[in-house]
């Protein structure tokens, strides 16, 4: 991905509640956790749109977990990081870091 991440905001958020949910990455309470984390709500359309993008790229993969006879038989994607997902969060990670580094004043209130 050379020196660009080529994440947007909400794809990073995604990203990033991927990684913290781990094997309970599912479309719903990946929804639930930027909501419950970072007050993020966020549409059916706008998160399946951000997944399929996410995948795509292929920063993101999903396997099927086993059909549940309280889910009517019905097939649930997980999701899952992938190699190149955790080197374009490394890499804006990277980035911000670099921006943020010197201005703690300026945000805190202590100078500007």
């Amino acid at each position: 991905m050379g020196g660009r991440s080529g994440l947007g905001e909400f794809e990073q958020l995604v990203l990033l509640v991927v990684l913290r949910l781990g094997d309970e990455a599912f479309a719903p309470d990946i929804a639930a956790a930027l909501e419950r984390e970072v007050d993020r709500g966020v549409t059916r359309g706008a998160l399946y749109s951000t997944l399929n993008r996410l995948e795509s790229k292929g920063l993101l993969a999903w396997a099927p977990d086993p059909p549940h006879r309280e889910r009517a038989g019905h097939l649930r994607r997980r999701f899952e990081i992938t190699h190149e997902g955790l080197q374009a969060l490394r890499a804006r990670r990277s980035a911000l870091l670099t921006l943020w580094d010197g201005i703690e004043h300026v945000i805190d209130g202590d100078g500007g």
